[in-house]
């Protein structure tokens, strides 16, 4: 697609991303390496903190602004499992099978260790940092986010308004989207999104050129959904056995997907024996934390 298409389509992407955001609520039948492309907002010793970001649309080749990735991260005998769950490509997957027989053996102790081995969720967009107060120099480039329910939550309120005098936007959209104020709090231990919120809706630059340029700094996002970068179902059954000590198991009365649906629908409970705990607010630097231990 030319910047030229980009701009006349407009509102067939709202619609497209529209149909594109139902699928998700849909039963699905981790994520990239984070280095320097990826931008992170920081917090001060109270862990708060505050930036603007605008989401950028879909890069040139690809039709969707973003990918959504399912991951697994805990700690068994055998050292820790931080993985790319297959579900995320529409795979069998190891861990929701395991799960998936644990949660059928009807023990309630069984069903904490189901709840402690869900999958997390994350999604990743091309960004653009408007303003950034700790690291003033982020501002005005093109990276890449990861973000969690909360953040997805705003953007789909956003294109899916609850009530007939809101206007639908677009938070993607270079000329009628909107810039995202991010603000951080903590609250009781956990980082909180809940006063995120998006500004009026603006052109991201006073010109189309100025556009097209940072349309161009855009990063695929196929990347993270690319079959190539997940490992094999035997690979991870293989590592998986040898974190949890696993011999042998019978096989699931019921699908692994059923069961990673009703998980989903639910909070997770703190990581125990993790030492941290996690939320849907602070998936990102769980998952951060659980690649440091694996790691070490």
């Amino acid at each position: 697609m030319s910047f030229a298409a980009l701009k006349q389509s407009r509102q067939a992407q709202l619609d497209k991303l529209v149909t594109e955001v139902s699928k998700l609520s849909q039963p699905a039948t981790s994520s990239g390496q984070e280095n320097d492309d990826f931008w992170k907002p920081d917090v001060d010793k109270a862990g708060n903190g505050y930036a603007v970001i605008r989401f950028l649309p879909a890069p040139e080749g690809e039709d969707v602004p973003f990918a959504r990735v399912w991951d697994h991260g805990f700690q068994g005998p055998g050292g820790w499992y931080i993985e790319k769950s297959l579900t995320t490509i529409g795979q069998k997957d190891p861990v929701s099978e395991h799960n998936t027989i644990l949660w059928n053996s009807g023990i309630e102790a069984n069903k904490d260790i189901v709840r402690k081995q869900k999958r997390r969720l994350s999604y990743y967009a091309n960004i653009m940092v408007v303003k950034d107060p700790a690291n003033p120099a982020n501002e005005g480039k093109v990276f890449y986010y990861r973000f969690g329910k909360k953040i997805w939550d705003k953007i789909e309120e956003a294109m899916n308004p609850a009530f007939e005098d809101e206007k639908a936007v677009n938070p993607f959209d270079l000329w009628e989207g909107a810039n995202f104020k991010l603000k951080i709090r903590n609250v009781e231990g956990y980082r909180n999104y809940d006063k995120s919120e998006f500004d009026s809706p603006s052109a991201l630059a006073d010109s189309d050129d100025e556009l097209e340029a940072i349309w161009k700094m855009e990063r695929s996002l196929a990347t993270f959904t690319d079959p190539k970068n997940f490992k094999s179902y035997d690979e991870l059954k293989t590592k998986l056995d040898r974190v949890l000590g696993l011999t042998g198991e019978s096989k699931p009365n019921n699908t692994a997907a059923d069961l990673d649906d009703e998980l989903d629908a639910r909070p997770m409970p703190q990581a125990s024996p993790a030492p941290i705990a996690s939320s849907d607010d602070d998936d990102d630097d769980s998952m951060d934390f659980f690649k440091k231990l694996a790691d070490e």
